[in-house]
């Protein structure tokens, strides 16, 4: 396993300590700050000890010069490596394509217990994109702008369709613009061609599967094809979009999340 340099944000638990200790892992085109703008401030005020990383090539992690050549099992290998350094029971919370990266890591690294929140289905992403190319036209031409720190109102518009509820306010929508930035292309491929992967180990650990009623990425209908792989629980949250953890819905998903991670020990 190759080793890197890679960037974690440490948020330790406001007063007494809990385990397990949680380690969140951001999905495609974000970064770990997508997570501290509520989650990780949530989670320690709960008394859980959090960690958010930056995957290869994505924040102040090494490789933003080669973002185009890491794949998800890079990916798999940052998490693995950050993970081993924390001596202490672990769960593993990650978002969309994230939820990949987790699944592939609980193949290899033992975790007390995982969350994936806005999972990427197991057919991968195609579907996704060919129903957002139908009802969305414009999104990729948008995101290509929001991801410049470029704003119209049509920009905004189309960010909030396809990745927030109604709710989530445009001046939210560009206060998060910093949290994101392009993805790998090989990442994408390796999500678009999910479906072709022979899975790995399954192993057996509590896993809640959580996605949001107003996703227009990966719709709470799918939610089910991930849940069964993992026996897992499931939770849709009122009103959300794909980006749980900054979306206007933010409270009630990590409520969900904290209470269930309770409900476990």
């Amino acid at each position: 396993m190759k080793t890197r340099r890679i960037h974690t944000l440490h948020r330790p638990a406001t007063g007494p300590a809990r385990t397990p200790r949680l380690l969140f892992v951001h999905g495609g085109y974000a970064t770990a700050g997508c997570w501290d703008a509520y989650f990780l401030p949530y989670f320690s005020r709960r008394g859980f000890d959090c960690r958010a990383l930056d995957l290869a090539g994505h924040g102040a992690s090494d490789g933003r010069e080669r973002l185009d050549g890491f794949g998800l099992d890079d990916y798999v290998d940052d998490v693995v490596q950050v993970a081993q350094g924390i001596d202490e029971p672990l769960i593993l919370i990650g978002h969309s394509m994230g939820s990949v990266v987790v699944e592939r890591v609980l193949e290899r690294q033992p975790a007390q217990a995982a969350v994936l929140m806005a999972p990427v289905p197991p057919g991968g992403i195609l579907g996704a994109t060919m129903n957002i190319a139908f009802a969305q036209p414009a999104f990729f031409s948008e995101q290509a702008r929001a991801t410049q720190g470029e704003y119209s109102e049509k920009t905004l518009r189309t960010i909030r369709d396809v990745y927030y509820s109604r709710e989530t306010k445009s001046e939210d929508l560009i206060r998060f613009g910093r949290l994101f930035q392009p993805e790998s292309r090989r990442a994408i491929l390796d999500l678009t061609l999910l479906a072709m992967r022979i899975g790995g180990r399954r192993p057996k650990l509590p896993v809640l599967v959580v996605g949001g009623e107003a996703d227009a990425v990966f719709q709470p209908a799918l939610l089910n094809f991930t849940a069964s792989r993992w026996r897992a629980d499931e939770s849709v949250i009122p009103g959300a979009g794909h980006t749980l953890m900054l979306d206007a819905h933010w409270q009630p998903a990590a409520a969900k999340i904290a209470d269930w991670i309770d409900a476990q020990s």
